[in-house]
């Protein structure tokens, strides 16, 4: 990665922060899907003053996924999951790689869908700061 290009992607991480704090719903839009399903364009939204807000751009700066222009949204690879999971959390990654869940209410796939949830409620990998719905 250029400089110029760790310059901007520290700088949309930063703009990012101030719209996303942990714990905060991130709903993703599935725009298109390739002939092979190998790949999906997913486009980001968060609510702002009661509105949707697209943050498109942002994302695919901060994570380093490329724009699809003839679609809309990021354009993320993959298949044989939740893509639009895999991209928040992405996101999550990208600007809260230290976080760690607070316990309570955390919603870590390991504590929202594991069917023996851990005794002590944390978690030992760090990194999904933020929920995920589907528009």
């Amino acid at each position: 990665m250029t400089k110029q290009a760790k310059q901007e992607q520290a700088e949309v991480i930063r703009e990012l922060k101030e719209l996303l704090k942990p714990g905060d719903t991130v709903y993703t839009i599935l725009n298109h899907v390739s002939r092979s399903g190998m790949s999906r364009s997913i486009s980001a939204y968060i609510m702002q003053n009661n509105q949707p807000r697209k943050i498109d751009y942002q994302v695919s700066r901060a994570v380093q996924y490329p724009v699809d222009r003839n679609n809309g949204g990021v354009k993320i690879t993959g298949c044989g999951m939740d893509m639009g999971f895999a991209l928040v959390d992405s996101i999550s990654w990208a600007l809260y790689p230290r976080y760690q869940c607070p316990g309570e209410n955390c919603q870590s796939s390991d504590h929202f869908n594991a069917p023996h949830p851990p005794k002590d409620k944390t978690m030992k990998h760090k990194g999904y700061a933020f929920k995920h719905q589907w528009m």
